[in-house]
């Protein structure tokens, strides 16, 4: 089928996207749509749709089109990552102004919520397709992209992933794994990337002679079939890093080789060593580290203590006032006494601003009315059960209200999203003080403030480091998680969101966070704890043949339930065994910190991973706030604690 500047040379209906967790889809969670590659203009599209959308093909690419002229396809919002859990830990129910009913954002809305689950894709940005095991009711494929994030499993009912892959194979060329059958690597079609390949690949044939005539006879399959012989040169295709790599195999534009490939090929990891936790810092050691003028010294070994048995409970309010970054660590007393000076003059000047707004200001403000009514709720049920904050007139409510709007007035463009005030309840429970806290979760903040951005890039990119560090350290678990639909590893979201605050016991979780807040080992240490947890828990994920459903009840059963020590030892000795390692990847030491950043080679954004859910939820319901009344700041802050391969699948 033709039209003007288009070409659809593939069409298959019976192509479902399965948007529930269970493993039993009912029929309202399977979305009937149709598959098709079209030329269009100078490049090749892969393009599904629901059935109410499909209708013509001559419309299906341009009723969305992207009125600035590109040749993007998608739809003007890309569906939003939905973590799983309830709307409280959806990132996006930020508060934002409202859009005067005269604005309307550019393009169509679509004319059902299904719609909204449509994509399209250059297959240029493909890195990988990966097809289901035999013996399924019905063969599903899942797309990879060059950014490393997943589309939906497009579910063939009717058969057609032969055929599309055949197609696909005019335009790509499609690389089996030699030790993965189901997974194919993406590469274009280019004869100077497959020739310099075929160079290299000589070397490691064991025939150099019969290479070239089965070369020139069927270049394609005789410069693949050689893959599994050459561990190391694939190492240097996708490690363009490694001396001598770049004329191997033309690297991914990121340089993020595919995940599982690369693992699965070159990574072998000695044993894990073991690990002994030491005791808490007790005070009479931290006053071993205080010299002249109250500057402490041999700071990097206080930390290294820290880090390897925390603080004893006296400790934490002096101490946290340093991991957080409020108090110098070379600063002298009185020089700390001067800027705790300053940044209570400029804490209660923030104050002041949303105290003095009366309630007829308040009334059109919607900004500031959103952030009081979401944050009086989420105030109002944060850490209920611990005696500090137990009771309808409990003061330290008071002062959770009071810090997290006066940080709207220090953030404005982040403001307030929920989640924060699961991460201020610890720090105001430990150090007692106003002023002292807010400036304490700033410092926090400042390390977490991308996982409440509204673009949710920061938890996207933590997740997809999380995965290539799970499939480096065990590549049978992440296979197991892939084939029950779980390997995007959406339910670690909450852990890394609010730093499990809601995974350990309370005092465990000032334990956790102060180890963590010392930047040791490494910059990533919380992604190492969320390995731990997994790496605790996988016999029971992979030999109870759990589906995706039952891993999520799993997981958030674990609640509560998990000994942080264990879970810090073992975080320790899976960093120990990876960097024992002499062949980690380069994207691998990146996320360790054991190597610099790659700058990368491409603007382009990253895709987003596979999304639960195909709509951005909207904000949730904003409750009429209570008057304010503007009072002058309380002096006394002090408060004390009361302790397929089958085709032919069933047809819907």
């Amino acid at each position: 089928m033709e039209g003007a500047g288009y070409r659809v040379v593939f069409e298959k209906g019976g192509v479902y996207l399965h948007t529930s967790a269970k493993k039993h889809q009912d029929p309202d969670s399977l979305i009937a749509g149709v598959i098709r590659v079209v030329e269009k203009d100078n490049d090749v599209l892969l393009h599904w749709a629901p059935i109410e959308e499909a209708g013509d093909s001559s419309q299906i690419f341009f009723s969305k089109k992207d009125t600035s002229g590109g040749d993007s396809c998608t739809s003007e919002e890309e569906p939003t990552f939905d973590p799983g859990y309830e709307p409280d830990w959806a990132v996006i129910s930020t508060v934002r102004p409202r859009p005067r009913h005269s604005e309307s954002p550019r393009g169509a809305e679509p004319s059902s919520p299904r719609g909204s689950w449509a994509f399209s894709v250059s297959l240029g940005e493909l890195r990988s397709i990966r097809r289901s095991k035999p013996g399924l009711s019905w063969a599903y494929l899942v797309l990879v992209t060059q950014a490393g994030g997943s589309l939906p499993a497009l579910h063939f009912h009717r058969g057609g992933t032969r055929a599309l892959l055949r197609v696909l194979s005019r335009y790509l060329l499609l690389a089996s794994s030699p030790q993965d059958s189901r997974l194919y690597l993406v590469f274009p079609h280019d004869s100077s990337a497959l020739s310099s390949s075929f160079h290299h690949l000589q070397l490691f044939d064991q025939d150099s002679s019969n290479v070239v005539s089965r070369f020139l006879q069927d270049p394609y399959s005789t410069t693949f079939s050689s893959f599994s012989r050459v561990t190391n040169f694939f190492r240097g295709a996708l490690q363009p890093h490694l001396e001598g790599a770049s004329a191997d195999l033309p690297p991914a534009p990121d340089d993020e080789p595919e995940p599982g490939f690369e693992v699965i090929s070159c990574v072998e990891l000695g044993p894990r060593p073991a690990v002994e936790r030491a005791p808490p810092v007790a005070e009479e050691e931290w006053t071993g580290h205080v010299g002249p003028e109250g500057r402490l010294q041999r700071v990097p070994e206080l930390k290294a203590r820290i880090f390897s048995g925390g603080l004893s409970p006296s400790l934490r309010r002096e101490a946290w006032k340093f991991l957080l970054g409020y108090l110098s660590w070379e600063g002298s007393t009185e020089e700390h006494k001067a800027h705790v000076r300053k940044k209570t003059d400029e804490y209660f000047r923030m104050k002041l601003q949303w105290k003095s707004v009366s309630p007829e200001q308040e009334r059109r403000n919607s900004l500031l009315h959103g952030y009081r009514s979401l944050i009086e709720r989420d105030v109002s049920r944060t850490d209920r059960t611990n005696k500090f904050y137990e009771g309808p007139e409990n003061p330290g409510l008071g002062l959770l209200n009071d810090i997290l709007l006066t940080y709207c007035m220090y953030h404005f463009d982040l403001g307030y999203v929920q989640g924060m005030s699961d991460l201020l309840s610890p720090i105001l429970y430990v150090i007692q003080n106003e002023v002292d806290a807010f400036w304490c979760f700033c410092g926090f903040m400042e390390r977490v403030h991308g996982n409440f951005e509204e673009s949710q890039e920061t938890m996207k990119r933590q997740l997809g480091q999380l995965l290539l560090l799970l499939r480096v350290l065990d590549p049978p678990l992440c296979d197991f998680l892939d084939s029950q639909d779980s390997g995007s590893l959406c339910f670690c979201f909450r852990w890394l969101l609010i730093w499990f605050k809601r995974e350990f016991p309370f005092p465990d979780v000032l334990r956790l966070w102060e180890v963590l807040w010392t930047g040791l080992p490494g910059p990533n240490l919380h992604l190492l704890v969320a390995c731990a947890i997994l790496d605790m828990e996988r016999d029971t994920l992979m030999l109870s043949g759990f589906g995706s459903n039952e891993i999520l009840k799993h997981i958030n059963e674990l609640t509560m339930k998990l000994s942080v020590e264990d879970v810090l030892t073992r975080a320790e000795a899976l960093y120990r065994q990876l960097t024992a390692c002499r062949e980690l990847p380069h994207n691998v030491q990146e996320v360790l910190g054991l190597a610099p950043p790659a700058e990368p080679q491409s603007p382009s954004p990253p895709a987003s991973p596979l999304p639960l859910s195909p709509t951005r939820a909207p904000p949730a319901p904003l409750p009429s706030a209570d008057t304010a009344t503007a009072t002058q700041p309380d002096s006394s802050l002090e408060i004390l604690p009361e302790e397929d391969d089958d085709e032919e699948g069933v047809d819907s």
